[in-house]
């Protein structure tokens, strides 16, 4: 009788074992890459908007303080976003015929508000309250990447529960004391105003990491150890920070 299978079958046979062994590692992985790619996070990715609002004009080079248009971002858990008449403080007065912002002017005048598309979005069971933040420092950069350069808002971190557990799991990688602040809250915006007055080269090395929007995790020993002994004058309970009901509650 003639032989049912060929050689070359046992060798089909173990790369089909091969392949089926290692089809779902592939598979997991290819996933958890695209769940992490710009095209699924959107990070630097600019979202459109019905008018074209530039941070980097507004914030940098006219130099308006983040809280006239984010007015509860130090008081309440959402930073807010400006009404209609926020906007026509300054633009009934200047480019009052663009045709860029006539969607302010109609808005100003059917006193509808501008339905701007969210950029940085939390899932429903995440709770994120920015005054907490704020109150310690943690400057906006750190969050939301280089806001002073964004000319359309776009999201600059993936907002991933590891990546915020990287800080809550060790705060003194991340706190830092400003001496030319008086207050925390200060700090935080003080560094826009360095910006506009020194520019990048006359800040400091961790200054210089906020404004391009960079990580800013620090593992040199005088940065830690000085993190540290501001996590102990804050009062900031390292073991709570890390447990679920922080954020889920």
């Amino acid at each position: 009788m003639a032989q049912l299978f060929k050689p070359y079958a046992n060798v089909i046979a173990r790369t089909s074992i091969v392949i089926g062994g290692m089809l779902p590692v592939i598979v997991g992985l290819a996933a958890a890459a695209y769940s992490r790619s710009p095209y699924n996070t959107k990070v630097e990715v600019p979202l459109n908007q019905p008018i074209p609002f530039s941070h980097q004009h507004h914030a940098y080079e006219l130099g308006i303080d983040c809280r006239y248009c984010h007015t509860s971002v130090e008081k309440s858990g959402y930073a807010g976003l400006p009404p209609t008449e926020t906007c026509m403080s300054c633009h009934s007065q200047i480019w009052t015929n663009s045709p860029l912002l006539e969607p302010v002017r109609k808005s100003y005048e059917d006193n509808t508000p501008i339905q701007w598309n969210k950029v940085n979005t939390l899932p429903s069971f995440v709770n994120f309250n920015h005054s907490i933040h704020i109150a310690r420092g943690i400057n906006c950069n750190q969050c939301h990447g280089p806001v002073n350069d964004m000319q359309i808002t776009f999201k600059g971190h993936p907002f991933m529960m590891q990546w915020c557990l990287q800080c809550h799991r060790a705060p003194e990688k991340y706190l830092y004391k400003d001496p030319d602040s008086h207050s925390l809250r200060e700090q935080v915006f003080n560094v826009y105003w360095k910006l506009q007055e020194k520019g990048v080269s006359g800040m400091t090395p961790r200054e210089q990491h906020l404004v391009k929007g960079e990580e800013q995790e620090e593992d040199g020993a005088k940065d830690v150890a000085e993190g540290k002994a501001l996590v102990k004058q804050y009062g900031v309970k390292v073991q709570q920070l890390a447990d679920c009901s922080v954020c889920h509650y």
